[in-house]
C-alpha cells in the first residue's frame, strides 16, 4: 500500500547556515537512503518557503487565488515522501525515522487508490460524492 509521509516543522525565522544545512540533509540523506535501499521510496521532494506558496480556491465559479499558506501554523509543510509500505504500522515506524519527527511531526497517509475505488464504475454514470 503507498503512503505519503508529509513534513510538518516550524517555518525558518531567519536563514540556517551552510553548516545546520549540511547537518540536518545528513539525516535526510541518510533516511532517504534506508528506504531506497528496501525498495519503500517511490518519490520525495523538499518543498520551498511558504512564502511562496499559493492557496488556490474556486467560490462560484470563479478562482481566487491568494498567497501564502492554506492556514496559519507553527508548522508548515516543509516535503513529503511518497512511500510503499506493507501496512500502516511500517509506515509509522518509517514517520519515526525522519529527521524533522524530532522538532516537529510528521502526517501519515494513505494514497487513495483510484483503480480500487472505481472498480466496475466504468458501466456506470459517474455521480458526485458529498463532500468532494
Amino acid at each position: 500500500m503507498q503512503y505519503v509521509l508529509l513534513i510538518y516543522t516550524p517555518e525558518p525565522t531567519e536563514e540556517p547556515t551552510p553548516e545546520a544545512i549540511s547537518e540536518s540533509m545528513k539525516g535526510y540523506n541518510a533516511f532517504t537512503e534506508h528506504i531506497r535501499s528496501r525498495g519503500a521510496m517511490l518519490a520525495g521532494e523538499a518543498l520551498d518557503s511558504i512564502a511562496t506558496a499559493t492557496t488556490v480556491r474556486v467560490v462560484d465559479g470563479r478562482t481566487i487565488a491568494t498567497d501564502g499558506p492554506f492556514a496559519e501554523t507553527k508548522e508548515t509543510l516543509g516535503g513529503f515522501y511518497l512511500i510503499e509500505a506493507a501496512d500502516l504500522d511500517e509506515a509509522i515506524a518509517y514517520a519515526a525515522m525522519i529527521p524533522g519527527a524530532k522538532y516537529g511531526c510528521i502526517e501519515v497517509r494513505p494514497v487513495w487508490d483510484y483503480g480500487a475505488s472505481n472498480a466496475g464504475a466504468a458501466d456506470e454514470p459517474a455521480t458526485a460524492t458529498a463532500g468532494h
